[in-house]
């Protein structure tokens, strides 16, 4: 059977991702489809399945002008084995630095009979979920984009029927369905942003947490005595002059979690060094309801009651029915 195009894309960028956090509440993209990602309840972290080393493909080509539409070609059907790679065109622009988010316009290709199941080309809908930094993504990977010019095309493989190792080309067709080339032109680049950006927001209530932030920009809180109700807070801190974020985005996010109670931390993306990425439909209710509208580079204090985070559930460091405060810092959204 056919794996979606998506889920081809979601597979590349597993293999991509640094580690893996367990699953509390915010639904991790990580351990299912995006790069890393963690979960705003939790803690701390495992590691993910990806790979410490990239093995080489051959017999992939690809033809045309630098940074355009290649047209690809290699002989059917291909053996694919995961975390493989081959260089397909060196670009002739600006190197990739560290820190950079890449954008890249991609097709994936079905390795046994060479059908293209989709491509970003013909709409103009690059991919821009890649940041190039050690502790974002794979060392192996960070190294392979690292220097990389602008306008390289780059083949992946995905092969989902037989773990790190592609089947052969006699295999049954229900496996060599499950091995795709995915094609990667890197079109573009910028520097990405590590915390909000924009202009502070006045006359912030002065009844409710107070939020400082040191010179990284990560985030302490008192209190200030607040007694949470029954409804949500959303209180926009920075106002971000980007996009705005829509509740079907993929959010990047720098964030802090303390339990309203007490004021005690139970989480933070700040403390691992490093932002996380989260499907908006795939977190509790209150960060979806809080962050949708936002603007790109704004830093938002949302205060979720039970019934928008964790309800009755206990989660480690979280007791049953208890009320959230979070920091949050948007970064990207696509």
């Amino acid at each position: 059977m056919h794996m979606s195009p998506s889920n081809v894309r979601h597979a590349v960028r597993r293999a991509l991702a640094l580690a893996c956090v367990a699953a509390m509440g915010l639904s991790l993209a990580a351990c299912s489809s995006e790069k890393s990602s963690d979960s705003a309840s939790s803690s701390s972290s495992s590691s993910s399945s990806s790979s410490s080393s990239l093995a080489k493909m051959t017999g992939v080509t690809a033809t045309g002008e630098l940074g355009k539409k290649p047209t690809v070609t290699f002989k059917t059907p291909f053996e694919v084995k995961n975390n493989s790679y081959q260089i397909l065109q060196e670009g002739n622009g600006k190197p990739i630095e560290d820190g950079d988010r890449v954008c890249t316009q991609q097709m994936i290709i079905n390795a046994s009979n060479g059908e293209q199941l989709m491509n970003t080309w013909d709409k103009n809908t690059p991919d821009c979920t890649l940041v190039v930094n050690s502790k974002q993504i794979d060392a192996a990977f960070y190294q392979l984009f690292k220097g990389m010019k602008l306008n390289t095309t780059i083949a992946l493989g995905v092969n989902t029927g037989s773990g790190t190792s592609g089947s052969s080309a006699s295999a049954s067709a229900s496996s060599t369905q499950q091995q795709y080339i995915n094609v990667l032109t890197v079109v573009s680049k910028s520097k990405a942003a590590t915390r909000a950006s924009g202009d502070k927001v006045a006359n912030i209530p002065s009844n409710l947490p107070k939020v400082t932030l040191d010179k990284t920009g990560k985030p302490s809180l008192d209190l200030n005595g607040y007694k949470p109700g029954s409804k949500m807070v959303v209180q926009t801190l920075i106002k971000g002059k980007g996009a705005a974020v829509k509740s079907t985005n993929t959010v990047e996010a720098h964030y802090t979690g303390w339990l309203a109670s007490n004021g005690k931390q139970f989480d933070s993306s700040w403390d691992r060094g490093a932002p996380s990425d989260f499907p908006l439909d795939q977190v509790i209710a209150g960060w979806k309801q809080g962050l949708s509208g936002q603007t790109v580079g704004s830093q938002v204090l949302l205060i979720i009651p039970p019934d928008l985070g964790y309800g009755s559930t206990e989660k480690s460091g979280i007791p049953a029915n208890s009320t959230l405060i979070f920091v949050v810092d948007i970064l990207a959204a696509y």
